[in-house]
């Protein structure tokens, strides 16, 4: 489907607004898992490796589904999408909250808040894409801020909550205000397309004339037959004699014999019509398989495309797992919760924000090459992971934190990379298959690192 021209504004900062709001509704408990992650190691008593799939199963299911749910968003549009994955999140939250072991939660808050997060995520990058054109990297950089506020208010909600509540009576609230992306949903008003005409609907090859059921020949001997019928019986009230009589029930016997086997003639072609069309209709829906399939390794055929699906694939092995498991390190350096003014989350959640909305901004920039600004993220968040193992303050692993949370804002321009190496036509396409790799990253990133870290805590 062709869009109308982007407004670059208008309504669009409406749709801006509700988008912020989207993410910071959904991403604020899953990226502020690590202060859940604490609770849980206590409630369940199970490995940190183990219980780290719960947070990273709730980061990496959305972005492992990210193919199905652009076709979700495709298909149906980012209205209905959104409404839908608000009952989905608030649902997985609070049956989050009844968990009697860490396998519930695995579905619980791992899978349906998961995959309820991936489908709002795509659906608010794809409507702002679609209503920004020359603004686009400071739209996008507005609306992810959204889960990085989130991750900054919901890291000290939930302990406050915790402490007011418990873990499950915590859980119950979060997911009640989680509902308000349902209001954020129905404020996402489509942009229309190209043209007022309707469009015309898909027609089928032009059925071959041996097929058709009617046609012209036996529509005329049909009406013949009728008008002889008539005739005929107009004569047989004339005669009164046996003979004739009997003459014209022999011509009524063969005229019925020819009207049943021209029935019979009338089904098998309507058998074969019906035939020949759900073939016709299997080969269509065949061609736009193999269609997804030629656009998908057509992708692949691009190296900066491919370049990047690496990239994005590692980086979220290495870069994912500090907001998740950042508390507990401090926790193993012996940096007790006294000592921590402000949540090591929440720096990382205030300082993402700042990094989105700066890189957004530079974004727009002509003479800055996005590819190349995304690049250096990479190497300087790399760095900051090595100096990790040698913090042992809480003021070094403050500011490990807050450019580690900086750098992480590079999400703000990676759909604004992704849309001027693909186009904005093969977006939703392209965006889904990078989010499969960046949640497969997101999956296996905080189990090796919680794992690694429970070995080393054993020797």
């Amino acid at each position: 489907m062709v869009f109308q021209k982007s407004p670059d504004g208008g309504w669009g900062w409406m749709i801006v607004l509700v988008s912020f709001f989207t993410q910071f509704l959904c991403y604020g408990s899953p990226l502020a898992v690590g202060v859940l992650y604490l609770e849980w190691l206590d409630t369940f008593g199970e490995g940190k490796g183990k219980t780290a799939w719960v947070g990273s199963l709730a980061s990496g299911v959305g972005l492992l589904a990210s193919p199905i749910c652009s076709t979700c968003v495709s298909a149906f549009g980012a209205r209905p999408v959104t409404i839908f994955s608000g009952f989905m999140v608030a649902g997985g939250l609070m049956m989050s909250s009844f968990a009697p072991n860490i396998y519930f939660l695995f579905c619980s808050y791992g899978i349906i808040v998961g995959l309820g997060c991936g489908l709002l995520y795509t659906a608010t990058v794809t409507i702002t894409c679609q209503y920004f054109d020359k603004r686009r990297g400071l739209a996008l950089g507005l609306i992810s801020t959204g889960s990085s506020v989130g991750l900054f208010i919901y890291a000290a909600l939930q302990r406050e909550l915790i402490e007011m509540y418990g873990l499950d009576g915590c859980l119950l609230i979060v997911g009640a205000l989680s509902l308000n992306i349902l209001a954020c949903g129905s404020l996402m008003r489509p942009l229309q397309s190209c043209g007022s005409a309707l469009p015309e609907k898909p027609t089928l090859e032009k059925i071959p004339d041996q097929y058709l059921i009617y046609n012209e020949k036996e529509k005329n001997l049909y009406e013949e037959n009728i008008l002889e019928k008539a005739s005929n019986e107009e004569k047989g009230v004339n005669k009164t004699s046996c003979s004739d009589c009997k003459q014209d029930s022999e011509i009524m016997n063969n005229k019925l014999l020819t009207r049943t086997h021209r029935e019979r003639e009338t089904y098998r072609n309507k058998v074969v019509e019906r035939t020949y069309f759900c073939k016709q209709l299997a080969k269509k829906k065949w061609h736009l398989y193999l269609d997804y399939w030629e656009e998908t390794l057509g992708l692949f055929k691009n190296k900066v495309f491919s370049s990047l699906f690496i990239a994005i694939f590692f980086f979220d092995i290495g870069g994912f797992p500090p907001s998740l498991l950042m508390e507990d390190v401090a926790r193993s350096s012996n940096i007790g919760e006294d000592d921590c003014v402000i949540p090591l989350i929440s720096i990382m959640g205030i300082m993402t924000a700042c990094g989105k909305l700066v890189l957004g901004i530079l974004a727009d920039f002509e003479w800055i090459n996005t590819l190349y600004l995304y690049v250096l993220t990479l190497i300087m968040t790399s760095a900051a992971l090595v100096l990790i193992p040698f913090a042992q303050s809480y003021i070094t692993l403050a500011i490990l934190s807050g450019v580690l949370g900086f750098l992480t804002g590079n999400w703000s321009i990676f759909p604004y990379v992704t849309t001027k190496t693909v186009g904005i036509e093969k977006l939703a396409h392209a965006y889904g298959i990078l989010m499969f790799f960046a949640g497969l990253g997101n999956s296996l990133g905080p189990p090796i690192v919680g794992f690694m870290t429970g070995r080393s805590l054993m020797t």
